[in-house]
């Protein structure tokens, strides 16, 4: 079992690399697969050694080797999480069919995070695609009851269509289209619990960066980060969350 851990760890680090390219395109509309990869600043083609995750990064020091302009270690950072995620999968939902599920619901993640972070957009070319993917999922592997998951669809639809119309636009409409999604895949107390958890980090991760002067007061932050760690944490262990919480109430 350790070997396919490293191997998945591997894989998550060759995607991870992968998602930064899908997560910075296709909010321009650019092409996944051409041009190949450049530094941003002299227009150096990157060669397949300097393409390594994480490795190149390190070994050229986080600097381009054209021009020795810095590079963003964002790339590096999302290429490790990503594969740490995927080496923890295993560890969260076990060897099982929900294995891929977790490993596709990451996936789309990483993609989203890169995307809000740098262009404060969710694609909905991202959300379609990955539509697609959890739906087939579901069917092969479905809630219980099966029906949980149109109920969780539906309630995260309204949720959030309820408070962008509310918040008059304070919430974009690809995080409720997001919603949506993310209920057809947790059902409808988990996304319940995953908007709770992901209101709760902005709020305190948010006013922490205001308190620090890292961001200005009222300047738009991208909520998806923290969408995708009120996700995981309410998909890898709301039960527990949810037993913890009626355990103290009673």
């Amino acid at each position: 079992m350790l070997t396919y851990k490293i191997l998945l760890f591997i894989y998550g680090l060759l995607l991870g690399s992968f998602f930064n390219v899908v997560g910075l395109r296709v909010p321009l509309k650019k092409s996944i697969v051409k041009p190949r990869s450049s530094c941003p600043t002299c227009g150096h083609q990157l060669t397949p050694l300097e393409l390594i995750p994480v490795l190149s990064y390190m070994l050229q020091k986080g600097k381009c080797r054209g021009c020795q302009s810095r590079i963003s270690p964002i790339y590096p950072f999302f290429e490790l999480l990503t594969g740490v995620l995927f080496a923890a999968a295993p560890y969260l939902v076990g060897w099982s069919g929900e294995l891929f599920v977790a490993l596709t619901l990451i996936s789309m993640f990483i993609i989203i995070i890169v995307s809000d972070i740098h262009y404060m957009i969710i694609p909905d070319k991202i959300l379609i695609w990955f539509a697609g993917i959890f739906l087939l999922e579901r069917i092969i592997m479905p809630l219980d009851p099966w029906w949980d998951s149109a109920i969780g669809a539906v309630t995260g639809f309204l949720l959030l269509f309820i408070i962008m119309i509310v918040s008059k636009g304070g919430m974009g409409f690809g995080d409720v289209k997001l919603y949506a999604l993310l209920g057809l895949v947790l059902g409808f107390k988990l996304v319940l619990l995953s908007f709770f958890l992901s209101t709760l980090y902005g709020a305190v991760i948010g006013g922490l960066a205001q308190l620090f002067k890292i961001v200005k007061k009222r300047q738009p932050i991208p909520f998806g980060p923290f969408i995708a760690a009120g996700t995981l944490t309410a998909y890898f262990w709301g039960w527990d969350l949810i037993d913890l919480y009626f355990q103290i109430l009673l």
